[in-house]
């Protein structure tokens, strides 16, 4: 809050792209499916392990998605740079989430909903941090989010 970096809360954690977001993405992109053109990022507080069959439907229930103790009005926008290389990400234009209570975070997800706690759209993208943030009243939690194909 004080706007230093606690790097001990600095981490580089895969994500897991459940059913529903592959399904999604190979629907858009090969079978001719409706594009979504502005995902959202949000956090959950409970100590829930994410799972291929996660849903956005049941998500931020099972996960506890953190809807009251951060400022901003909803979900925060992914701001995705153009794709290189074969990956896409928001490095250039991290999410800022503004905490207005104290909270512990568990991890974050990607969501095609905005409104906080919406069970609705497309679950994209889900994580699980190494470590759970413990963040202050006024704390401010910067996540850079991305995908990377690979062949495998």
């Amino acid at each position: 809050k004080d706007g230093s970096v606690d790097h001990a809360q600095t981490e580089v954690v895969h994500n897991l792209m459940p059913t529903e977001g592959m399904t999604h993405m190979l629907n858009t992109q090969f079978h001719g499916g409706t594009q979504v053109t502005t995902w959202y990022l949000g956090v959950f507080g409970n100590n829930y392990t994410p799972v291929l069959g996660d849903i956005a439907a049941t998500f931020p229930g099972v996960a506890g998605e953190i809807t009251t103790l951060y400022d901003e009005a909803t979900r925060v926008v992914f701001n995705e740079s153009a794709a290189s290389n074969g990956t896409i990400d928001n490095a250039a234009n991290r999410a800022e989430f503004t905490f207005n209570g104290a909270a512990t975070v568990y991890g974050g997800f990607m969501s095609s909903a905005a409104a906080k706690g919406a069970t609705s759209g497309v679950l994209a993208s889900v994580v699980r941090f190494a470590s759970p943030k413990v963040l202050e009243d006024e704390a401010v939690l910067r996540i850079t989010a991305g995908f990377t194909l690979v062949n495998v």
